[in-house]
Parts: structure tokens; C-alpha cells; sequence
């Protein structure tokens, strides 16, 4: 079309969502298997060294992990900051994500039950649009706690996280402590031991 210009999308942004489109939210299964070379990772386990604290880090240093800012699918300004010296629970979601909507409403109940001592920070990403990103979180009932987003990716990128539906913990000192998908009892547990 003559005086038409086409939208541009990095071909790793295409990629990047058509695999996890394909891998990671099919709707009805429990939970699908980790993309390869993807592993869940906790306390237990070797941890993530994604959002590690830098080597030149000292105390009374933001800690790398929450040394981040990101805008709020409501156009406000996040600081990662905001998350230091109080356990956080980073829920990576996506619009379009059909499991994503099922476990919505448990994810808020969780961030209810646990406002006073944990952090719940939504991010969402993966091509949801910014007018989708809203209507899940005000039809899902998550808009009551922050949701990021992340559609390019960055927090995503930071926390090395491939699919959505998935969580990153945070101890108080913002080390991650469990990086990977979660049933909803799971979840539970692990906040209510989050420190």
C-alpha cells in the first residue's frame, strides 16, 4: 500500500513468543515440560544466577536483582528498589495465556493473605499489548497489586525466565531462592517460608 508503513518486530521478539506460544500455555494440560535447557530451580537445587548480586557489591548495596525500573501496564513507574528488605514473589504472566487466567485469582488470593510481609509483583510480556495486559488484570482481579509491562522482554531477560506462568522468589536480602513453574499449593508453601 502506498504511503503504508509496516510494523517492525525484532525477529527474536517473533521467535521468542511463537516458541513459548507453541511450549508453554496450551490451556488445558497441568503443566508442560520446561523448555529445553530450561530447569526450575530452588534453595535445594543450584540456584539461579540470573539476578545473582554483583562481586563488587557491598552492604548496604542494592542488591542486582532489584536494581530495575519498569513501567506498569497502568503507564506508572516501577523501581525494583521498592522490593528490598521484604520477600518478593515475581509472577511472569501473559494475556493471551489461558493457565495464566486460571491461576489469576489464587495468585491474588495468595498476594492478599501475604501483603503485610511479601511483595507480589505481576509481570506480563510476550506480546500481550498494553490494552490486553489491562483487561486480564481487571477481569482477573490481579490489578489490586502492581503488574509490569514487559512486552520487550527486559525484567523477563534479567531473571532468565523462557515461559510464562512462571516464578521468581526473593528473600528479604533479594537473593533468588526458586525460579520455575508452580502449582498452586506449592506456591502457598513456599511464601508462607519465604524470609
Amino acid at each position: 500500500m502506498p504511503g503504508a508503513r509496516a510494523a517492525t518486530v525484532p525477529i527474536a521478539t517473533l521467535l521468542t513468543a511463537a516458541v513459548l506460544a507453541l511450549t508453554a500455555c496450551g490451556g488445558a494440560e497441568e503443566r508442560p515440560a520446561a523448555p529445553s535447557g530450561a530447569t526450575a530451580t530452588s534453595v535445594d537445587a543450584a540456584p539461579s544466577t540470573a539476578a545473582a548480586p554483583s562481586p563488587g557489591a557491598t552492604a548496604g548495596a542494592l542488591p542486582e536483582t532489584i536494581s530495575f525500573s519498569a513501567r506498569t501496564i497502568d503507564g506508572g513507574t516501577f523501581a525494583g528498589s521498592s522490593l528490598a528488605g521484604k520477600p518478593a514473589v515475581l509472577w511472569f504472566w501473559a494475556a493471551w495465556c489461558s493457565r495464566c487466567r486460571g491461576v489469576a485469582g489464587e495468585v491474588a488470593a495468595v498476594q492478599r493473605d501475604n501483603a503485610a510481609r511479601v511483595n507480589l509483583i505481576g509481570v506480563a510480556g510476550l506480546g500481550s499489548g498494553d490494552e490486553a495486559m489491562r483487561r486480564f488484570a481487571r477481569d482477573t482481579g490481579i490489578d489490586g497489586f502492581p503488574n509490569l509491562s514487559d512486552d520487550d522482554g527486559q525484567v523477563w531477560r534479567r531473571f532468565k525466565v523462557t515461559s510464562q506462568e512462571h516464578y521468581v522468589l526473593l528473600d528479604s536480602a533479594g537473593t533468588v531462592v526458586y525460579s520455575g513453574p508452580l502449582s498452586q499449593p506449592e506456591l502457598r508453601n513456599r511464601v508462607s517460608g519465604l524470609s
